[in-house]
């Protein structure tokens, strides 16, 4: 029998071999201690080692979409285990077959073939490379704000601060204003903005020369900034008609956004936008096991029957984990946990507008479905946020004080400078949501609200 003594080994050493011979995710790393030493999880819930429970109130990175530890994902990464772990790629397998089928049964129906690697970021990568290939140009357009991942190509197109580190980034990289409505970068209102936001991208196209723009990259829903999601419904649609008029690829990013996250499978699904190229990663396995993938239109398809596809992974189409993805995509289907999440969104979006009328430090509340945010203020009038800019990844501030207030009440959620999302696994009780929106609440009346202006 293996030896299983290092299991055996307490909350604290856990934690100090973790900080002596591993690095954490974007941290100063000498003041970075683990949130917690996890040992199991189940449905909305996580625990520690000490025994403590935490409601999931982000689905960790906005990932765990059908829950932690979901009995048929598990049992599905367990059988194909049984049966085969891992063959290189030019070999096929059951799993990668099924799971390709899949995807584009349940993708926009322009979609027609995928390629499957291990995370958000390489399908981002991947996206880019495939742009550029099949139009033979160079430049690539996205959005300030948005988060497509930290490898260079994919962190070249990330719009906030965390580009920096990598800079000089992939030349011919440009960016244009996010839809943020409540801080909008032209200084105007969705009722009378014309969509400017939106119609600025064909002005950087034109700019750009439209021959040498391979596409223009937007997440589905801006997300991890601050959950951006556009206060008109004609923005999406009216990027899919200026790329169409300019002869550019759209390339949506829907890692964060996808599988039922919004009430839809993808959120593009809201607004019946077909994209060129799609990305995925996350929910696809509800982070069972890694697995990202990129989706490409049938005359993208086309053009690499006769083209070499210049793309490929050791762990590409991963037969464990296309399992978790199958068994995944089959849980939200019979589960209807893309419902769930619209219904529950619904009630979360009223809760959530009640929760601004008594807390004078709501300033903005903003989303769909299971997938929204509470955007945190010190005046409202003035919009003055309790981070020191709100234009990169600043400090923490306050927001720090709420996050680690939640963690102690037993609401785990992941917190931003602007402020908390709130974006449970999708099959999150009506109890549980106003379990958790009521620690909330009485956190803010603790921390944020007595610091209003």
């Amino acid at each position: 029998m293996a030896n299983q003594s290092w299991l055996d080994r307490n909350t604290e050493e856990v934690a100090n071999l973790s900080h002596d011979f591993t690095f954490f995710n974007w941290a100063i790393q000498g003041k970075t201690p683990p949130r917690a030493v996890i040992t199991g999880g189940a449905g909305s819930y996580f625990w520690d080692a000490e025994g403590k429970r935490y409601l999931d109130f982000s689905s960790q990175f906005i990932s765990v979409n059908a829950g932690h530890q979901h009995p048929k994902i598990v049992e599905a990464i367990c059988e194909q285990a049984k049966r085969l772990c891992y063959i290189s790629p030019p070999f096929t397998t059951h799993p990668r077959a099924e799971l390709g089928r899949l995807l584009v049964e349940v993708t926009p129906k322009r979609l027609t073939k995928v390629f499957v690697s291990l995370t958000g970021a390489d399908a981002n990568e991947n996206a880019l490379k495939i742009a550029k290939l099949f139009t033979g140009r160079h430049k690539i357009i996205s959005t300030y704000r948005a988060y497509h991942g930290s490898l260079h190509g994919c962190g070249s197109a990330t719009g906030d601060s965390r580009r920096w580190a990598i800079e000089p980034a992939l030349p011919g990289v440009s960016h244009v204003p996010a839809p943020y409505c409540y801080r909008c970068d032209f200084g105007l209102e969705p009722s009378s903005c014309d969509i400017r936001c939106a119609k600025y991208i064909g002005q950087v196209i034109e700019y750009e020369g439209a021959n040498n723009v391979a596409a223009f990259m937007v997440e589905g829903v801006n997300g991890s900034n601050g959950i951006l999601f556009p206060h008109r419904n004609d923005y999406m649609t009216t990027v899919r008609r200026i790329c169409d008029e300019a002869g550019v690829l759209l390339i949506v990013d829907e890692v964060m956004s996808g599988f039922g996250r919004t009430g839809e499978w993808f959120a593009v699904d809201n607004w019946n936008v077909q994209p060129d190229i799609m990305t995925m990663a996350k929910g696809l396995t509800s982070s069972h096991l890694p697995l990202g993938a990129v989706a490409v239109s049938q005359d993208i398809a086309d053009y690499f029957e006769d083209n070499l596809f210049w793309l490929g992974t050791t762990y590409a189409h991963h037969p464990m984990s296309c399992a978790a993805a199958i068994a995944a995509i089959n849980v939200y289907k019979e589960e209807k946990l893309v419902e769930n999440s619209k219904e529950q969104g619904k009630f979360l979006t009223e809760y959530l507008e009640g929760m601004k009328e008594k807390h004078p430090s709501i300033g903005d509340v903003r989303g769909l479905g299971l997938f929204q945010f509470i955007e945190l203020v010190k005046d409202r009038k003035t919009k003055q946020s309790f981070a020191p800019s709100t234009q990169t990844i600043a400090p923490w501030a306050d927001i720090g004080e709420v996050d680690a207030e939640l963690l102690k009440r037993g609401v785990h959620t992941m917190a931003h400078p602007l402020g908390i999302f709130v974006a449970p696994p999708l099959c999150i009780t009506r109890d549980e949501l106003v379990e958790g929106l009521s620690i909330i609440e009485e956190v803010l009346s603790k921390i944020t609200d007595v610091r209003c202006v």
